[in-house]
């Protein structure tokens, strides 16, 4: 199942688990133990005195008691103290408890915290990278839903690299003449030749395509043609699920039937996970209706990061979600 990033009050998440930082001695804090506490209802704290103590990194598990969530997984972050007493380790080793838990509960799905960002002062940008590094290597073997929990548009940092380079391409490619935005603005249809899409392209996207392609372009479904790239590939189905952040439901739905119709986001994220060229992202998209258009923000992005040959689906989402656009994925 995919990951996600969420702006939104954990403590009414409709989840199988919701995570909370406590402190070793399970008394009760300010902010969101606090929150998640006066939700749940006084057996929570009745529950966690018989618990007594929790080393850091460690993780423990009750129920949701009065909450949407079924359970609620505690977990002792790490205080920074400048990263000289081994708290990246430590922070990376809580999310991995508490994906490790969710599993060993059979459970489906979590909604989890920026861990130590609070009152123990974990470099939020630190916090995050590790945060994401675990949940993706992670869920590259795991089938859970991970949503990463956000309060507010600055808890969340992409690196202000990143952000200036694509700030830039966005207003590049809004500036541009008309001319050279028909490629992604016209309206396409089946009945389009291959070598005039070329020509409109901007020189410095042109690409060449396999011959294969071209031969195989007027006839093929959605599903017809993405089978084709997975096949080329060389990756197995549950690779390339896992990779694009869809739900191995979603892709058994896809293979299933040849003329399936998928989103739009569903589709790039099948890009993405296959790091398909410009000219092979304007084909897969092409099978399914749709075109990159220089009037969105949300497309620009994603074809930022595919004529930079960067197919990182974290940082892609992380990036989206800093502009405030839909998520790739299911």
């Amino acid at each position: 199942m995919p990951f996600d990033i969420i702006r939104s009050d954990i403590t009414t998440l409709d989840v199988d688990a919701i995570v909370n930082t406590v402190n070793s001695n399970f008394e009760i804090g300010e902010g969101v133990d606090y929150a998640i506490h006066r939700a749940a209802g006084p057996q929570l704290a009745q529950v966690l005195s018989e618990l007594r103590y929790l080393d850091v990194s460690n993780v423990a598990i009750t129920p949701g008691f009065k909450l949407k969530a079924r359970h609620i997984i505690h977990t002792v972050g790490p205080k920074w103290r400048g990263g000289f007493d081994d708290e990246e380790n430590q922070l990376a080793k809580c999310y991995l408890n508490i994906l490790e838990c969710v599993i060993t509960n059979k459970l489906d799905s979590v909604a989890i915290p920026l861990i130590s960002t609070g009152f123990l002062r974990f470099p939020k940008d630190k916090a995050l990278k590790i945060a994401m590094a675990v949940i993706q290597k992670f869920l590259l073997n795991n089938d859970i839903q991970v949503s990463l929990v956000v309060y507010d548009s600055t808890s969340y940092f992409l690196s202000q690299k990143i952000v200036m380079f694509v700030q830039n391409y966005i207003t590049s490619r809004f500036e541009e003449p008309d001319h050279e935005r028909s490629f992604n603005t016209r309206s396409f249809s089946y009945e389009d030749e291959i070598i005039t899409s070329l020509h409109e392209l901007p020189s410095r996207h042109r690409r060449s395509r396999n011959i294969d392609d071209i031969i195989a372009m007027r006839e093929e479904t959605f599903t017809q043609r993405l089978f084709r790239y997975i096949d080329r590939s060389g990756l197995s189905d549950s690779a390339v699920y896992h990779k694009a952040n869809i739900d191995r439901r979603l892709f058994s739905k896809i293979r299933s039937n040849e003329n399936y119709q998928p989103s739009k986001p569903t589709v790039i994220a099948f890009i993405v996970a296959l790091e398909l060229n410009l000219d092979e992202t304007h084909d897969l998209l092409l099978s399914a209706g749709y075109a990159l258009s220089t009037s969105s923000v949300f497309d620009l992005i994603i074809e930022y990061f595919i004529t930079e040959r960067k197919y990182d689906m974290m940082e892609i989402n992380a990036t989206l979600f800093h502009f405030n656009q839909p998520l790739l994925g299911s």
